[in-house]
């Protein structure tokens, strides 16, 4: 009878403890799953058009929370009718108010009537044939951004129509680093 007893409390125990661990199991995924939704992405890149900032199937870790675009981020964005409405990632380079220009001779990025100095960038713009097809100078409205990818002569980006100036509210989030492949691991600049 005894050892009936201590059976029983010895698998009543065993219960508690396995009913204790999934309980902590539960809440360790419900808070993952609020973080991921709400808070933190997981986005893969997919093509050269970053490159050498990012590289196709980087797996990068994106942010939303309390963002502005600023210059020089490098963010995640998606717009409807432009890449199969997939996401894609370019560089911030001018926001609203600010008056983009790019040298047809040089193929220099001026914003503001300042060349920027992109040390991010593969190579400057090819000015024969990838100008776009929008007439410079342009100004970028309020609440809208010019982005560019940092591989200038392999991505399509703002310079034209069929994305042009991209409204903030299409901004997913801003990278905050490549979390994927692990040699590559590291914050975004």
């Amino acid at each position: 009878m005894q050892q009936t007893e201590e059976k029983k409390k010895s698998e009543g125990r065993f219960a508690s403890e396995l009913f204790s661990w999934g309980e902590s199991l539960m809440a360790v995924l419900i808070f993952f799953v609020i973080v991921f939704t709400f808070f933190i992405r997981l986005i893969g890149v997919d093509g050269s058009s970053m490159y050498p900032t990012l590289e196709n199937h980087n797996i990068m870790l994106v942010s939303n929370l309390g963002y502005k675009p600023a210059r020089g981020d490098v963010v995640v964005l998606r717009k409807e009718g432009f890449y199969n409405n997939q996401p894609i990632v370019k560089r911030v380079i001018a926001t609203g108010g600010d008056t983009i220009d790019i040298d047809p001779v040089t193929g220099d990025v001026l914003v503001n009537g300042q060349i920027l100095d992109e040390p991010y960038i593969a190579e400057k713009i090819n000015t024969i044939e990838r100008m776009g097809d929008l007439v410079y100078p342009q100004t970028v409205p309020e609440g809208y951004i010019y982005v560019m990818g940092d591989n200038r002569n392999g991505s399509t980006d703002s310079r034209w129509s069929s994305l042009g100036m991209v409204d903030e509210r299409y901004v997913l989030g801003h990278v905050l680093s490549v979390v994927y492949p692990l040699n590559n691991f590291g914050s975004v600049a």
